[in-house]
């Protein structure tokens, strides 16, 4: 139990930790592409010794196709969160991942069967309806023409394919362990990251600063530790729960995006993601 908290407060750190990396390395003039790209190229290189201690033979064929699946959900979903960080506020982005928990609900239960309860549906509506106070802040107001921004579209983006991402990530976890998760995760990343990058074909950019490579290395140390942590997470509880239990980095989103970024608002942001806050204690109860 314990060490599933410390594993949760990991990855509720992380999070928006690594967002903030992010969208500095796109306001230094990094395509999202290739931020997106070199994340999963430093980690994978990371990857290569430990991954010699995994005994692969004894995982069986299916594990391989997916591990594929939930690298190209994860890459697409992760160059569609760092492309809609390229121009939208943190704080405002950050509360649009709440509504991941009803898609990995909704997945999750035709892949893997499972049932939330009475108090899990009402913690994420809930959840959802917090929301409403931080679009409120915006003004396009909670409607749908906020629909038609392209950060959110991508961030919109970003939640379906990353909670689908994370049905498979539990299913390569089931079949595997968190470590070779953890590994394949990284591998099949940065295929797909690097099939979306020669698809695109980005501007790329002559030289990158000393500061540009700090930031780079940064987001791949957070990436890791929140993708490694979110592992160890899947393999102790549901889904749907443990990603809406994630929503508790939405505090922290929105105060990085005040020190940062110097976003406004940032009082009724809170006001939102508190009511958000209430939903992830109902889940929990359930």
């Amino acid at each position: 139990m314990i060490s599933t908290l410390i594993a949760l407060t990991v990855r509720i750190v992380t999070n928006p930790l690594t967002n903030v990396f992010q969208k500095k390395l796109t306001n230094n003039g990094v395509s999202s592409l290739y931020v997106n790209l070199l994340t999963y190229c430093l980690l994978s290189i990371l990857c290569i010794i430990p991954a010699l201690n995994i005994h692969w033979s004894g995982y069986g064929a299916s594990l391989w196709g997916w591990a594929a699946v939930s690298g190209c959900f994860g890459a697409a979903g992760n160059g569609c969160l760092i492309k809609a960080l390229q121009s939208g506020e943190l704080s405002i982005l950050g509360p649009v991942n709440s509504y991941k928990s009803i898609v990995a609900m909704i997945t999750g239960f035709f892949f893997l069967k499972e049932i939330p309860d009475f108090c899990g549906i009402l913690g994420v509506v809930l959840i959802i309806w917090g929301s409403y106070f931080v679009f409120e802040t915006q003004k396009e107001g909670f409607s749908f023409d906020l629909l038609k921004r392209k950060d959110i579209q991508f961030r919109i983006l970003a939640t379906i394919f990353t909670a689908i991402e994370a049905v498979f990530i539990k299913k390569v976890i089931l079949l595997s362990s968190t470590a070779a998760a953890f590994v394949l995760w990284c591998w099949f990343g940065f295929l797909f990251a690097l099939i979306l990058t020669v698809i695109l074909k980005p501007e790329s950019m002559t030289s990158y600063s000393l500061k540009t490579v700090q930031y780079l290395i940064y987001t791949a140390l957070c990436a890791g530790l929140m993708q490694l942590s979110t592992n160890y997470v899947f393999d102790r509880m549901n889904v749907g729960y443990a990603l809406a239990l994630f929503q508790l980095s939405l505090i922290l989103s929105v105060v990085f995006g005040f020190v940062f970024f110097k976003e406004k608002n940032i009082i009724k942001k809170l006001a939102g993601t508190f009511v958000m806050l209430a939903g992830s204690v109902l889940i929990i109860t359930g």
